[in-house]
């Protein structure tokens, strides 16, 4: 009878979770949308710091340099009795493994979208996703207080949208409510929008879509009186209890002191645990059991399975999941150890041995990237595009890592009928005035156009290209039209492989000699292009410091002086150089800059671009026509 009473409490308790993931495209508010979810539901004294922060949930230093969601978190709040555990996905699609990881700890949805883009290629793939795994969507039609909003059209595209994806009937009903997220207000029924841009929205909360979250999106279903079954999304790292195993609870109670099997490709890994977490707001609390269906944190187990199964202990219990399905990687760059002459000047950890133990370490909860090991201690990272590589090196260039990379490389699928590539869908929003400008760029990279809408005086394209034609597009849209150009691209499909001319790309300046540059120099070399260093810059002999006018390349030296004179000069000719501005080198311009045979040098306080060979006699030999397999394999020409 007593048992039969305390699993009856515990039925009543599990109905009472609500599992949500919160997903959208880059800049539709997601995040924002949390915050008002986390400041609204008390969990702030009105004094605390976190009631006038923004982007409470994104932590991370480029997180909130670069404003987007990098990593998928999780908080909880409670409503009207209930425990809602709300999971915030990255909305960029370089980080869509995030979202695959993570969504299968939801039951539920909210879907975001902008009032005045609609639906985007991110918004496709996350709604993809969403409904692969069954979760009940809930849409939300957020900055309804955008000049150029258009929330009855944008509904028509999300309808569109769920027809085109929906796997099932009942996943075309979905309740719809309007948002000024940053306002904190949540309408069911769309207020008069030219009225609240004249005199203001009116007054609204949070409460209308938590409620729905509770009416609408169903409790875990999962047995409490069965075996214990988790499948482990994520890693965390506690200083003091080592790696934490995070998941949602598909099944059974956990208790601490339990002992427990994760399974995983067919390993098996056997362990106790030692303490359990569940998610109280922002932080993690240690409680003593966890029933099914909610989301927690296990410490004692030092597996690195991200995708295996925790399991009760015995054979006819031992049950695996189906294993997390990642998109395959689409980009490549090859790290290595520096090789420049001022290496160690700037970095704390330069041996390929250090950059071996950083790179695995990320692989642990990273589950997107591939990492593998290549010739002489180098280590070919893949990942789903530019950006995400991008962060990976800026986080290591500021933890003290000095290495070098090479330029990116699209990865190929190889099929019995050959070789294919991937293709990308490619939205560019830019003011009309740029429509040509945008055109003859994309013509360049021969993407097909497939559509485009004017309105309001934007103009919003939507391409398809090869991702190998898309690399350093993102920065060249972006001068082109000064800044006004927002781009966004999402992997949709691999073709077969085609041969194309390479991507034209200017000459560069080399440096002939090794030393300080000097203004006098400078100033000279200046007319034969634009210039990445200025004056008191070391630089060294192969080192890139410009881009020529021309398509060759050219060797300069920066480093030679005004030879000295007994002859009194002209006023003129003593007065300091007037030097151009320089070409900022960003990580995301190298990246898309560097040829076949040249490098980029990373090191927490510089960025520099170099030849793989320095001297002009080794770059000589190694362009000769008649170098061995061998060679050429070696200077990376293969």
């Amino acid at each position: 009878m007593m048992e039969s009473t305390v699993l009856e409490n515990k039925i009543k308790e599990q109905a009472k979770i609500r599992n949500i993931a919160i997903i959208a495209h880059v800049d539709h508010g997601k995040t924002t949308f949390v915050d008002a979810f986390l400041k609204q539901s008390n969990l702030f004294r009105d004094n605390q710091d976190e009631m006038q922060q923004q982007q409470i949930l994104d932590s991370g230093e480029l997180e909130r340099e670069k404003g987007i969601t990098i990593k998928a978190k999780n908080a909880s709040i409670k409503f009207e009795g209930n425990k809602i555990n709300i999971i915030d996905t990255p909305g960029h699609a370089d980080f869509g493994g995030e979202v695959e990881r993570t969504l299968n700890m939801a039951d539920g949805c909210l879907l975001l979208v902008d009032a005045q883009e609609g639906p985007m290629p991110q918004t496709k793939f996350v709604l993809r996703k969403a409904f692969e795994l069954g979760l009940r969507p809930i849409v939300v039609i957020n900055k309804i207080d955008k000049k150029h909003a258009n929330p009855s059209r944008v509904l028509d595209k999300v309808q569109d949208l769920f027809l085109q994806l929906a796997t099932a009937d009942d996943q075309l009903e979905f309740p719809v409510f309007y948002a000024i997220a940053r306002e904190g207000k949540v309408y069911a029924e769309l207020p008069d929008v030219e009225a609240g841009l004249a005199n203001g929205f009116p007054e609204a909360t949070m409460a209308p879509i938590l409620k729905a979250i509770i009416d609408y999106v169903p409790a875990p279903t999962g047995l409490i009186n069965g075996p214990t079954q988790m499948l482990i999304s994520s890693l965390e790292h506690d200083n003091y209890l080592g790696r934490l195993l995070i998941g949602k609870l598909n099944r059974g109670v956990i208790k601490t002191n339990q002992p427990v099997v994760i399974l995983d490709h067919g390993t098996r890994e056997q362990g106790r645990i030692k303490k359990l977490f569940v998610r109280t707001g922002l932080i993690w609390t240690e409680v003593e059991e966890v029933l099914t269906g909610d989301i927690c944190a296990l410490a004692g187990m030092d597996s690195k399975s991200i995708g295996g199964t925790m399991t009760s202990l015995g054979a006819e219990n031992e049950q695996a999941l189906p294993q997390l399905k990642i998109s395959d990687p689409a980009v490549q760059i090859k790290f290595e150890a520096s090789t420049s002459p001022l290496v160690g000047r700037d970095g704390k950890y330069v041996t390929a041995k250090l950059l071996q133990q950083r790179l695995e370490k990320e692989i642990e909860t990273n589950i997107s990237l591939k990492i593998e090991k290549g010739e002489g201690g180098s280590y070919f990272v893949a990942g789903r595009g530019e950006l995400q590589l991008s962060i990976l090196i800026e986080e290591l260039r500021r933890e003290g890592y000095e290495f070098q990379i090479r330029r990116p490389q699209v990865l190929f699928q190889k099929r019995e009928d050959g070789d294919y590539e991937p293709l990308e869908e490619l939205v560019i929003d830019t003011p009309e005035e740029y429509m040509g400008t945008i055109n003859g760029q994309m013509s360049e990279r021969n993407a097909e156009l497939v559509d485009i809408e004017t309105e309001n005086g934007h103009s919003k394209f939507t391409y398809k290209i090869l991702t190998r034609n898309l690399l350093g597009l993102r920065n060249q849209l972006l001068t082109a039209t000064k800044g006004n150009a927002v781009v966004n691209n999402f992997m949709i499909d691999y073709v077969p492989v085609t041969t194309q001319q390479e991507m034209f790309r200017k000459g560069v300046l080399i440096s002939s000699d090794s030393g300080i540059a000097m203004g006098y120099s400078l100033n000279t070399i200046q007319e034969r292009g634009d210039m990445f260093i200025g004056p008191a810059t070391e630089v060294y002999e192969g080192m890139i410091i410009g881009i020529n006018k021309y398509e060759q390349e050219l060797e300069v030296n920066p480093t030679k002086q005004r030879q000295k004179s007994g002859v009194r000069m002209k006023h003129d000719e003593i007065t300091q150089t007037q030097l151009k501005p320089l070409i900022p080198i960003t990580l995301e311009f190298a990246i898309s800059f560097l040829a076949k045979d040249e490098l980029l040098e990373v090191t927490p306080n510089h960025l520099r671009f170099r030849k793989i060979y320095l001297t002009k006699t080794e770059r000589d030999w190694s362009r000769r026509e008649n170098l061995t397999d061998y060679a050429r394999k070696q200077l990376g020409l293969t």
